[in-house]
């Protein structure tokens, strides 16, 4: 019977090294092997420039895995596929993986899908995913927007889901974190004005990166065309909220009167 290595997806946070956590920054000198994803063969990975920046150096024999960012299904499946099964080749040379990932790796992340169909293909893997400080947090952090206090709420959409969806979500929670806000931006600029929100909202590009940005006046964004590493934070302070249940007294007290 193969003995397998282990698949580990280790969370790098967002862009800066020194978010990578101590339990993942272990798992990357522990003797795994690397994997990391690209967008297009021999592309740059971002994730593995992460690493880069904090001072460790990429193993000889660390490896590239494509995944290309399009929304045709015939090549999204065949890629996965090849990504699938090339980690499966290693993982039966009974040697550690430990995937490389940007932000969290259960967050909007690719290592959950990988480890997923590496499980179908063989159900005995072990998998172990470290996690790390997501994109919306450090942004938060950066930004110096609190994203929820108290009783308030909050919510995190990809931005693509649509404006009716967004300004919809605006009326019920006090923040939204939009991600892949990249083609949206203007349009939730518009909604921002309309709503009169703009001077809530604050957005990030490459969050802990060296090219990081922070940009107060997002209208001034119309136009532009931003990175596809880049959220938006908006927060609705005129939201009406419903009463809240405070404790169980209420409850009790009905119940009590049932029995009685």
């Amino acid at each position: 019977m193969k003995t397998y290595g282990k698949l580990i997806g280790a969370s790098l946070g967002p862009g800066d090294p020194e978010l990578i956590t101590r339990r993942a920054w272990s798992a990357l000198q522990s003797g795994a092997r690397w994997l990391y994803p690209v967008k297009k063969a021999e592309e740059s990975s971002y994730a593995l420039s992460i690493v880069e920046r904090g001072g460790l150096p990429i193993p000889a024999d660390a490896e590239e895995l494509v995944f290309p960012m399009t929304r045709d299904a015939d090549i999204l499946a065949k890629a996965w596929v090849r990504a699938a099964e090339r980690t499966v080749e290693l993982l039966a040379e009974g040697r550690d993986l430990v995937f490389l990932v940007e932000g969290d790796a259960s967050t909007f992340a690719t290592f959950g899908h990988l480890a997923r169909v590496v499980r179908e293909l063989v159900p005995s893997v072990e998998v172990e995913t470290i996690p790390g400080v997501s994109s919306f947090a450090a942004a938060a952090a950066a930004s110096g927007v609190t994203l929820a206090e108290e009783d308030e709420t909050f919510a995190i959409i990809p931005a693509n889901y649509g404006i009716e969806v967004i300004d919809h979500l605006l009326d019920e929670f006090d923040t939204l974190a939009l991600l892949k806000v990249k083609p949206m931006v203007d349009e939730v600029v518009e909604l921002l004005e309309e709503r009169e929100l703009l001077a809530t909202s604050v957005f990030i590009e490459k969050v802990g990166s060296p090219d990081e940005r922070i940009v107060r006046d997002v209208a001034s964004l119309k136009g532009e065309k931003v990175n596809y590493l880049s959220l938006m934070l908006v927060q609705n302070p005129k939201r009406v909220r419903g009463e809240l249940r405070r404790g169980c007294r209420k409850r009790k007290e009905a119940s009590a009167t049932v029995h009685g």
